[in-house]
């Protein structure tokens, strides 16, 4: 093998790696972002809640908490299977591009689902409560695009 060529094969590995790297990183720091428990927080400390809001939001988030495990799961074993193709390739190959694209299914199912059970809770709330919900998730959202 030529220098040439061997240089250019180090590179693509290297670049393999900082790319999966980079997307473990990313995916680790978007769900330790993305816990359950501001959502929480804000529902449960700074809305006025009755006693069958309480009962129905504690069940509501049961459920999700059940699901959203599991997606959590699938990122994570996404994130494997994408580590295994960075290491078994000499580079960008069709292995390593559909371990990416499994990752970003397994990422937008997660923030799918997340989003849904946002309006889900939102449902059991007075329209006061709703407006003052909606409020503190746009700002949440807003924070984490800074």
């Amino acid at each position: 093998m030529t220098a040439n060529w061997k240089s250019v094969v180090i590179t693509a590995l290297l670049a393999a790696l900082a790319s999966g790297a980079a997307t473990w990183a990313s995916a680790t720091w978007i769900m330790r972002e993305r816990e359950a428990p501001s959502l929480h927080s804000i529902v449960h400390d700074e809305l006025d809640l009755n006693a069958d809001q309480k009962r129905r939001l504690d069940a509501i988030e049961a459920r999700f908490a059940g699901r959203r495990q599991a997606l959590e799961a699938e990122v994570r074993a996404a994130n494997q299977e994408l580590a295994a193709a960075i290491a078994a390739s000499d580079g960008d190959t069709p292995q390593v591009q559909a371990a990416v694209d499994h990752f970003h299914v397994a990422m937008g199912d997660l923030q799918k689902a997340t989003v849904g059970h946002v309006f889900v809770m939102r449902s059991v709330l007075t329209p006061a409560q709703a407006e003052v919900f909606d409020g503190r998730v746009v700002e949440a959202l807003h924070q984490d695009a800074d």
